[in-house]
């Protein structure tokens, strides 16, 4: 093996141009993209087999209600105390977030570090939160738009939660 002279790493790997610390777990995000890639793609054969048509168009109304469920399914994946076991494996705790949230941060290397980023990061997990509403609202739209209707009703509670303890904040002060 030769190594390049710019980054000292082996020449035959492109990793060590992308990130110098080897800190990055490209692997870990390519098994990652694999994993969402063959289930999006495994469910849209397995519906084309069972005869599921997709809807014809999707309702804003729909795109709005589906965008609030993914918007709170991903932030208790990623956030929420109690669902704390899920990312413990992959995560360890960095410190306490607004109203019962936790901040986690990702452990270790490779597969389990990337894994790791994903769980510790809302935005990451909405495309996959949004990818398994969609492939489900493509095979049961009334169950999902409940689903999904039971997110926002949560999401909309966390704001009126919010904006109550802000009037008590601001009467008080």
């Amino acid at each position: 093996m030769t190594t390049d002279e710019n980054t000292g790493t082996d020449a035959g790997t492109d990793t060590g141009r992308y990130d110098d610390r080897g800190e990055v777990p490209l692997a870990g995000y390519a098994t990652l993209a694999s994993v969402f890639a063959a289930g999006t793609g495994g469910f849209a054969l397995l519906a084309r087999r069972r005869g599921v048509r997709p809807p014809e168009r999707m309702p804003p109304w729909d795109v709005v209600l589906l965008g609030t469920a993914t918007y709170k399914a991903s932030r208790l994946l990623t956030r929420d105390k109690v669902t704390s076991f899920v990312r413990a494996p992959f995560t360890r705790r960095s410190g306490e977030g607004e109203a019962n949230e936790v901040m986690d941060e990702p452990r270790g290397g490779g597969l389990r570090r990337a894994v790791g980023d994903l769980l510790s990061c809302p935005f990451c997990v909405s495309a996959w939160v949004a990818g398994t509403l969609v492939c489900s609202y493509a095979a049961a739209p009334r169950l999902t738009r409940l689903v999904c209707g039971g997110f926002g009703a949560v999401a909309v509670s966390d704001w009126l939660q919010y904006a109550w303890t802000w009037t008590q904040q601001t009467e008080n002060a």
